[in-house]
């Protein structure tokens, strides 16, 4: 099972100026797609410090396997979502950005103005997405496949049954 957080990040959400229809797309995927459990979910202002804390609270203390994030990625002044996930993550996992990245472009040129980061923190996969529920699909779509080992391999496993062409030469 993969454990799994959702935070969205929002000024107006937070304030219940609109209801948050992102948070519910991930979920529908992650416990769909993934067979994943959904232990926590928050939605949190466009504050980097909170962003930061949160992201930190659930990787060291919640002990979650993986954190979606939804919004504050593109280029608004309160935009701070990549910068609060570059300040708690130890390792960069630019691969996923950029296969969801190069996946929007596809489907428009406004992917490129993407500031998504991914990374870990501990053994914690946390994955920037954007802040639309079109896009959030779109984008946890193009790495779903890839989770499950990217968590097996941050959880101590090999993930050698994944790979039928693994030969052990001991």
């Amino acid at each position: 099972m993969i454990h799994t957080g959702i935070l969205t990040v929002s000024d107006r959400g937070y304030h219940g100026e609109y209801r948050d229809l992102s948070g519910p797309v991930i979920r529908k995927l992650v416990t769909e797609q993934l067979g994943a459990i959904v232990e926590v979910e928050a939605i949190v202002p466009d504050e980097q410090l909170l962003i930061a804390e949160t992201l930190m609270t659930w990787a060291d203390e919640v002990g979650l396997d993986l954190v979606l994030t939804t919004g504050g990625t593109g280029f608004a002044p309160r935009d701070v979502t990549p910068e609060a996930t570059r300040h708690v993550i130890e390792r960069e996992t630019p691969g996923l950005a950029e296969a969801m990245r190069a996946a929007s472009l596809e489907i428009t040129p406004h992917a490129m103005l993407s500031r998504a980061v991914t990374g870990i923190r501990g053994q914690t996969l946390i994955v920037n997405l954007p802040g639309s529920p079109k896009a959030v699909r779109e984008n946890l779509e193009t790495i779903l496949p890839a989770l499950p080992h990217a968590i097996e391999l941050l959880q101590g496993r090999t993930g050698t049954d994944r790979h039928p062409d693994f030969e052990d030469n001991d």
